[in-house]
């Protein structure tokens, strides 16, 4: 399937830094994280299925790519304002990050 450039126009991709993870009580996949998207974007709520992969300590810190213009969701009960992208390769999942100097809500091109 080929895909056009004009398919991607529409996401709004940035870069964020997570600001709090905590777990989302019922579910042993899923933490609610705080990412700081920049001044204009401000801070976001995300919920994501990484408990799997990840401790909370290890994610406070990363610079990661966030779609900040994704449709609001309420996953068990509480609202998730985006979604990081990650990469996942049979029982593996990394998250797709930037280097630390870049800023908090860059656009990503």
């Amino acid at each position: 399937m080929e895909v056009d450039l004009k398919d991607f126009e529409g996401l709004d991709l940035r870069v964020g830094e997570i600001v709090k993870v905590e777990p989302v009580k019922g579910s042993d996949r899923l933490f609610l994280m705080e990412v700081d998207i920049g001044d204009v974007r401000g801070v976001r709520r995300t919920v994501a299925g990484l408990r799997p992969w990840y401790k909370a300590e290890e994610l406070i810190g990363r610079k990661v790519i966030f779609l900040a213009n994704l449709e609001e969701a309420t996953i068990r009960g509480v609202k998730s304002e985006g979604m990081l992208l990650a990469a996942q390769n049979k029982d593996t999942v990394a998250l797709l990050t930037v280097d630390k100097e870049t800023v908090n809500g860059a656009k990503i091109r």
